[in-house]
């Protein structure tokens, strides 16, 4: 018993020293630990990752020039001039039946601390090693993400789950949620899907850096630190294709989509000549099997050999009929367009679309699908346009100055920032504050690469 507090004393050491590896030179030895296991916790609870996470936040913010040095970044002046915009559209904002002008201001806080946090997180990106070792722990905490989905959908796992006294709950629902969707750890499977989606390029890229090591034959050597190469790329392997299963399980069209537009991008342009022309040809009969229009003679072989879980989901078919046009993307954003041509400037306040909507056609949704309509909707078009502007921005001189193209991880990373912005197209999964303080991570990821 007394050799117990020494044992733990070590174990603790052990991991202190690997949380300080590969600590960018501008990060604090506190922050940068916090920062890690808040990457780490995420998932599984907002709320002890946030406070982590603020930790890190505060040690990065300091050294850093103060006001000036935070001015001197063109993004963040970006950031300033829509943050000003919101506040004033917030304090703009006029009442009307059914909407209390106080959900404008509450609206703010899916945004203005998340400013602060694109540039506090920034020193613990600064580097292609610490990037590579974020991605690595995003992966590491998704796995208890794709384990309770699954064990929620074949062993029938239900909560609320409780620690700490209440303060970290999993609301785990058996069968998923909606009932037959693999929700895991996230109320609802359209955002699991978002959170497996983004971290999906990051998977990936160890996979591919597993097989690397395996083809080198280093097992000797590197097996004396750790996991043989062969061990670990059959770990590694595993967690793919659990993930890759899970992503099927949530049944969401945007996580299908964003499973195959991550692959050529993580895998480099030295696959695209084979890769390209194969992910066409097994994209072929899902097209033949989904779209209107195709003759028989070609959409009914296709249907028999696509899953109907696949092409019907894909088209909008179910055992019920056709959905209503008024629960349909279209007419969400016909309407909320409409809205903001009503109030383009400052728009109607933050979460006005789920107030409106359902007085217009009856039926209810929280936004609009699209971020670039919601923003438009709830702070106007000039708040709207810069925030857009700026995320395309920072992908695109990302892109120019070799990320997408360069090392794995570096593509990897990326890779997952395109994924997320993709997603939020025709879903707003930001919403859920784990995917937006993710995203976020993501963004300070970009921001630093040179």
């Amino acid at each position: 018993m007394a050799a117990l507090p020494s044992a733990l004393t070590g174990r603790l050491h052990q991991l202190l020293t690997r949380l300080d590896g590969q600590r960018p030179e501008s990060a604090a030895p506190l922050g940068w630990r916090c920062f890690q296991l808040g990457v780490l916790f995420l998932p599984s609870s907002a709320l002890i990752a946030a406070l982590l996470l603020l930790v890190a936040l505060v040690q990065g913010s300091r050294g850093r020039g103060g006001w000036p040095g935070w001015w001197r970044d063109p993004a963040n002046r970006v950031l300033a001039a829509v943050g000003l915009l919101m506040l004033l559209g917030a304090l703009l904002v006029r009442e009307f039946p059914g909407y209390n002008g106080s959900l404008a201001w509450v609206g703010l806080a899916n945004w203005l601390p998340f400013f602060w946090g694109f540039w506090g997180f920034q020193p613990y990106l600064a580097s292609p090693q610490a990037r590579r070792r974020v991605a690595l722990w995003f992966v590491a905490g998704t796995v208890p993400v794709v384990a309770t989905g699954m064990a929620q959908l074949f062993l029938g796992w239900s909560g609320p789950w409780q620690i700490l006294g209440g303060l970290v709950i999993w609301h785990l629902k058996a069968g998923g949620n909606p009932p037959g969707r693999l929700s895991g750890l996230f109320d609802y499977a359209n955002i699991t899907a978002a959170w497996l989606s983004l971290s999906w390029p990051f998977l990936l890229a160890a996979l591919l850096a597993a097989a690397q090591r395996w083809r080198s034959r280093r097992s000797e050597e590197e097996a004396r630190d750790g996991w043989s190469p062969a061990a670990s790329l059959l770990v590694v392997l595993l967690l793919a294709a659990t993930q890759v299963a899970a992503l099927y399980l949530t049944d969401s069209r945007n996580a299908w989509g964003a499973l195959l537009l991550a692959v050529p991008i993580v895998a480099g342009p030295a696959s695209w000549l084979w890769l390209l022309p194969l992910l066409a040809l097994a994209l072929l009969p899902v097209l033949l099997a989904t779209l209107p229009g195709i003759p028989g003679l070609l959409q009914d072989p296709a249907r028999a050999l696509v899953p109907q879980e696949i092409w019907g989901r894909l088209n909008d078919f179910n055992v019920h009929g056709q959905r209503p046009l008024a629960i349909t993307r279209l007419s969400q954003w016909s309407t909320a367009l409409g809205l903001i041509a009503d109030r383009p400037w400052f728009g109607w306040g933050a979460a006005a679309f789920s107030v409106i909507y359902p007085l217009r056609t009856g039926h209810w949704h929280g936004h609009p699908h699209n971020i670039v309509i919601d923003l438009a909707l709830s702070h106007g078009l000039p708040a709207a346009l810069l925030l857009v502007a700026l995320v395309l921005g920072l992908l695109i001189r990302a892109a120019g100055a070799g990320m997408a193209t360069g090392a794995l991880f570096e593509r990897a990373w990326w890779a997952a920032v395109l994924v997320l912005a993709a997603l939020h197209a025709t879903d707003i999964p930001m919403y859920d504050s784990r995917i937006n303080i993710a995203g976020w991570i993501l963004l300070a990821g970009l921001r630093c690469y040179r």
